[in-house]
């Protein structure tokens, strides 16, 4: 995927980003950033980076989703294993990662389609290797996030090649 990396966490589309750079083309970063933000808004922001807990019993938590995002079973479930309650890892995320456990899992799974279909993978196969019931609740989630739906956004991506 191609996109412009501003600060090593966020980034937009390349397209977006050639498309401000018409607006102002001799200009710096601090003035094309406020550009993009202004004209595509922060849904069209990719987080480059899935920042982990550092609190040992949440990045125990954290270890299953890393190893398979298509696990999908609920914090309760690990909460045994990481010697805390559901509320008190919710807590640690919270403070160590600044998002919730389902939000930080929802981000690993949107970063992991993304790579699987920036390497060709189709919607369905992406969508279910990284923990999406249906391509549907994918597509659904990734046009709320992104703004388009996978097929369109990497279409777009492969013709700025």
């Amino acid at each position: 995927m191609n996109v412009v990396d501003f600060d090593g966490m966020s980034a937009v589309p390349l397209e977006h980003f050639a498309r401000c750079l018409h607006i102002f083309p001799n200009e710096g970063l601090e003035r094309i950033l406020p550009c993009v933000r202004h004209r595509f808004g922060n849904r069209n922001m990719v987080s480059l980076q899935l920042p982990n807990p550092s609190d040992p019993r949440a990045l125990r938590i954290a270890a299953a989703p890393l190893a398979d995002p298509s696990d999908r079973r609920p914090l309760a479930l690990f909460s045994k294993s990481a010697g805390a309650s559901k509320r008190t890892l919710e807590r640690l995320f919270q403070e160590d990662v600044g998002l919730t456990f389902g939000k930080w899992r929802q981000q690993l799974r949107l970063m992991h389609a993304m790579r699987l279909l920036a390497e060709g993978a189709k919607v369905t196969h992406a969508s279910l290797e990284s923990g999406y019931s249906t391509p549907s609740a994918f597509i659904s989630m990734f046009r709320k996030t992104l703004g388009t739906t996978p097929r369109l956004y990497f279409r777009t991506d492969a013709k700025s090649r």
